[in-house]
């Protein structure tokens, strides 16, 4: 009665067990996560496995069956939550999550697959369900006989074989325990050492793979102990390895002496040996099984796993399985393996991302990895490893991407990932640093070539290499292609591109091609290229000159843009200002060079205002570049003055659109200056709106440009003495806008820029200028208005730390103090003006003018009304700095011997001088002046000048000469300390013997001078009396 009921619960428990399964089956299939899981698991409930399911079967016993049935039936509850959930909230879960679960009703499953293989069909006789569950089996088992015929193994050769083998016999189990743990628990029971299943444990994932799926007896050799590779059976039907018994026949050299089995002791006749084909079958069916199942243990235990040792573990596992055999590497990209050892290159522990790696690189090896990998954010996570700190992680890392590198699939992948060509480019060029990296990236790099955008990416990174490479040995399409690219780069970035000589010549066929945007694309290179001064000398003996000079003045093609003229003259102007010889730059087949009058002449007519200001601007360069050489310079001169360029230049400087244009026209005036100052001064006044413009320009607010430094300098460079010039900037406000522009930089206003220097020294040289025309009476009323001897007296000693601007200041001193005898005015008392007859009085009005004690009409209009003040002794009259310019009433005295005594300039102290020398020249009373110099004693600040510039022959010994001058003032007009001072310096005979002897004439003369006030040389000038005899 009892084994009546539990037939019946066995048999009801069995029918709902699959009827659960086909309810479960539908809703898997419907939802959208992973699946290749889902068409696995319904292969391995519906197919167990065929080589071991009969021994199983007639060892599995009833109430073991009852057991297993309950723990399925478990499960199976377990898998419908799993799947109701999955399908009821699919569309809310992320994909991780989504994922997550989806793995964990993958492990479900197995589970249920696994003890089903436990069962015997008899468990499952129903009449609901009478094929279902034994047609799977029965079709299985029919076609293991078909096995038996083949002579290998599902294509495991007997190599194959020894890989799954143990040194030690592995433990066999020939009966499943009543208590069967789930796989789960197998795993727990590693790593915990209180769980023990049938009184043993586990130490390695395989031992629970061989203890789920057991090794039998049948499979070992009795002479190795070991599982068989080649198994054969002997006259004594006893099997053996065949490498074995082989082994062990040849130990029986001698024909008499009969052949021992070593199993039944038994003499044989024969040592045929007949192969044991059924065997041999059933032991490659159990590898397969059993490699499968370690596939599916690893894969548990990376899902499951809680700490580091057991993640290592089971990469380890995966690893060794992947190097058996292609199909274990495709069972887990089928289970999702390879994807989710992409989540792990982010793990926390170094050892597993790099365990990782060198997995994915096994998987990766065929294509079906590498498309699982494109779906993955692997190689993101693969660049930024290549940063690491451990060489073995990098060397992981440079490895997996060299098989991916392999695929066409990920070349753009992996160099459209941000950092990635550039990391590998640093990693190659770093050889020193880590040599194997170096070279594994030199391989990813060369493999990505094959991707015509990461050749745009290497060079957008500096490397340029691949793509000249192509450039020069590619075919026409990626020549134009790699073209596009460098046309693309010097439009986006600028960048130093190094050219070699070989694509550099590719280029300029390319210049020459009839397509216009291979040629837009060439000559926008060439510019780029060009303009890294290096390159100059290859595109020279590239003959590029010669090709851009025919585009410049001679190709002319009607539908082709101007462009190719402006780049054209942009490669020329960028090789004459390399700072190559010009004379030695042919620019034709003739042979004429740049600086030839042939080429300048051609370059002078382009210039011109109704071409685009780039072409312009191109061509200012070229001439330029040529004026910095005195030969070219002397060229340029003469072809402007020839073609009178010079009020196209001009007019090219005050371009409203072009701030480059402007400065570069600009200074290409202020270097045909010297030569040709004058024309430009007079063109200058004539254009129309200049030299306002020019003020304009000066003055605009905020920080200084380079604008500003070049129309500053311009008024400073051009001749002094041009009136019509000076006028000009003293009627249009000049004046008023250079103090305010000097005032605003004495203030520290526009100091923060590279250009203030220079628009400082402008500034001042522009105002200087104006105190060089002092005999207009306009001109010398602006100076006496604003002052100008306070200006330049202040601008000498906060000069702004600019040598430059001391002299300047000085000059203008000197200037300044040259009217001051003139403008000097007598006390009140002194002054009797002498009677005019009618005559003289009705020439005065007609002329609106008013003389005084017979002073000049200029100085007369332009003196200060008479005042009571202080008599100035140097001038003998009254004097103040803005009336006269009075060095002395200005307090310039002391900054000048200042300047004499610190500056290390010759030019600036040979300037300082002139100035003090006006105070004791003959047009003002000398003695004085000596005297007040004296009270400053400048005596011994002369001397010490003297002194320290006698060596100094840059200034041409104008130091000198205005120290041997001021010092024959001294002895001539000193007083006794003066002339003590100087009679008593030591080194001062030696100067002017020395002069003496090898001065030039000026500097002999005053040296003579100084050396008779000495009484060094005869006085050749006393009166001689006649003496009667």
């Amino acid at each position: 009665m009892q084994r009546s009921d539990a037939k019946a619960r066995k048999a009801s428990l069995a029918e709902s067990i699959l009827a659960a399964i086909s309810e479960l089956m539908s809703p898997v299939a419907a939802v959208d996560a992973e699946p290749e899981n889902f068409m696995d698991v319904g292969s391995q409930i519906h197919h167990a496995p065929p080589g071991t399911m009969e021994l199983q079967k007639a060892q599995n016993s009833p109430s073991n069956t009852m057991h297993v049935m309950e723990y399925i039936a478990a499960n199976v509850d377990l898998a419908k939550d799993l799947v109701a959930k999955c399908s009821v909230v699919a569309q809310q879960l992320m994909n991780d999550e989504l994922l997550g679960i989806t793995e964990d009703l993958d492990n479900v499953i197995k589970n249920i697959s696994n003890e089903l293989n436990r069962l015997p069909v008899s468990a499952f006789v129903s009449s609901r369900f009478p094929d279902a569950a034994v047609s799977g089996h029965l079709q299985v088992v029919k076609s293991r006989q078909d096995l038996y015929d083949q002579r290998s193994c599902d294509g495991f050769s007997e190599g194959d074989m020894p890989m799954v083998l143990a040194i030690d016999r592995p433990r066999r189990r020939t009966l499943h325990n009543s208590d069967m743990p789930r796989l789960v628990d197998f795993l727990q029971g590693m790593y915990q050492e209180s769980h023990e299943f049938g009184a043993r444990s586990f130490n390695s994932l395989p031992e629970v793979a061989e203890y789920v799926e057991p090794l039998y007896d049948s499979f070992f050799c009795p002479l190795t102990n070991k599982v068989m590779v080649d198994p054969v059976t002997t006259e004594s039907g006893v099997t053996y390895d065949r490498r074995a018994i082989e082994e062990y026949f040849e130990k029986f050299t001698d024909d008499s002496e009969p052949v021992i089995c070593p199993v039944t002791k038994m003499a044989m006749q024969s040592k045929t040996l007949r192969s044991n084909l059924p065997l041999k079958s059933t032991i490659a069916e159990w590898i397969m099984r059993n490699e499968s199942t370690r596939v599916r243990i690893a894969r548990t235990a990376l899902s499951m796993a809680t700490t580091e040792s057991m993640v290592l573990e089971a990469l380890h596992e995966l690893k060794v399985l992947a190097r058996m055999r292609r199909k274990n590497r495709d069972q887990m990209h089928k289970i999702g393996i390879t994807k989710f050892l992409a989540r792990l290159l982010e793990h926390k522990d170094a050892l597993i991302r790099c365990d990782s790696l060198d997995l994915l690189c096994l998987l990766v090896e065929d294509e079906a990895g590498k498309e699982i990998i494109a779906k993955t954010r692997a190689v993101s996570r693969t660049i930024k490893l290549l940063s690491s700190n451990s060489p073995d992680e990098r060397h992981a890392a440079i490895s997996f991407l060299v098989e991916l590198s392999k695929s066409d699939l990920l070349l753009e992948n992996i160099g459209s990932t941000a950092g990635s060509i550039l990391i590998l480019t640093t990693m190659k060029f770093n050889s020193s640093d880590d040599p194997i990296a170096a070279e594994k990236a030199g391989e990813v790099l060369s493999n990505l070539e094959r991707c015509p955008k990461n050749i745009k990416y290497m060079a957008e990174s500096g490397y340029l290499d691949p793509l000249q490479r192509h450039l020069v040995e590619g075919s026409e399409d990626v020549q134009m292609e790699m073209v596009s690219y460098l046309g693309e780069l010097v439009q986006k970035q600028e960048m130093t591109i190094n050219i070699a000589g070989s694509a550099s010549e590719n280029l300029i066929k390319m210049v020459r091609s009839g397509n216009t945007a291979i040629r837009k694309a060439a000559l926008d290179v060439l510019v780029q290229i060009s303009s890294h001064h290096p390159n100059a000398r290859t595109l020279v003996d590239a003959n590029a000159v010669p090709v851009m000079v025919e585009e410049l003045f001679i190709r002319k093609i009607d539908d082709e843009p101007i462009g190719s003229k402006t780049e054209a003259a942009a490669v020329l102007a960028n090789i004459v200002e390399s700072g190559l010889d010009p004379e030695n730059i042919v620019v034709n087949k003739e042979g004429h060079v740049i600086t030839s009058k042939y080429s300048v002449y051609n370059f002078a007519h382009m210039l011109k205002c109704t071409v685009p200001d780039n072409l312009n601007l191109s061509v200012v360069r070229v001439l330029l570049a040529l004026t910095a050489r005195p030969k070219p310079l002397a060229t340029v001169v003469s072809v402007m003055k020839e073609q009178d360029n010079s009020h196209t230049v001009i007019e090219l400087m005050g371009s409203p659109t072009s701030e480059a244009l402007a400065v570069s026209a600009t200074r290409l005036l202020i270097a045909l200056s010297p030569q040709m100052g004058h024309t430009i001064a007079e063109k200058l006044c004539r254009a129309p709106g200049q030299p306002g413009k020019l003020v304009k320009s000066i003055g605009q607010p905020g920080r200084v440009t380079e604008r500003h430094a070049v129309s500053a300098m311009l008024l400073a460079k051009l001749p002094y003495q041009h009136i019509a010039l000076n006028l000009s900037l003293v009627s249009r406000g000049g004046v008023p806008t250079l103090l305010a522009k000097i005032e605003e930089m004495q203030r520290g206003g526009m100091r923060a820029s590279r250009h203030a220097k220079a628009y400082m020294e402008g500034l001042v040289g522009a105002l200087v200028r104006l105190t060089s025309t002092l005999y207009d009476r306009d001109v010398l009323q602006a100076a006496m208005d604003h002052n100008f001897t306070s200006v330049l007296t202040d601008l000498l000693v906060r000069s702004v730390g600019s040598d430059e601007v001391q002299r300047l200041a000085a000059v203008g001193l000197e200037n300044l103090s040259c009217q001051s005898s003139t403008l000097s005015q007598p006390p009140a008392e002194e002054r009797r003006p002498k009677r005019k007859n009618i005559l003289q009085r009705l020439r005065d009005a007609h002329a609106g003018r008013v003389h005084d004690n017979g002073r000049s009409p200029t100085a007369a209009a332009a003196a200060p009304p008479p005042h009571h003040g202080r008599v100035c002794p140097v001038h003998r009259g009254v004097c103040s700095p803005a009336g006269t310019f009075c060095l002395v009433e200005a307090g310039a005295v002391e900054g000048l011997l200042g300047v004499v005594e610190g500056n290390e300039s010759a030019r600036v102290v040979e300037a300082a001088l002139g100035a003090l020398c006006t105070l004791m020249d003959d047009a003002v009373d000398a003695a004085s002046g000596v005297a007040v110099l004296a009270e400053h004693d400048a005596a011994r600040h002369v001397l010490r000048a003297l002194r320290q510039h006698r060596d100094d022959a840059r200034d041409g010994g104008a130091v000198t000469r205005r120290c041997f001058w001021a010092v024959e003032r001294f002895l001539l007009h000193g007083g006794e300390r003066c002339v003590r001072d100087v009679t008593g310096d030591r080194a001062l005979p030696s100067l002017l013997v020395g002069a003496f002897h090898k001065g030039d004439a000026a500097t002999k003369q005053v040296a003579e001078s100084v050396l008779r006030c000495l009484h060094r040389m005869p006085d050749y000038s006393a009166t001689y009396e006649s003496v009667e005899l």
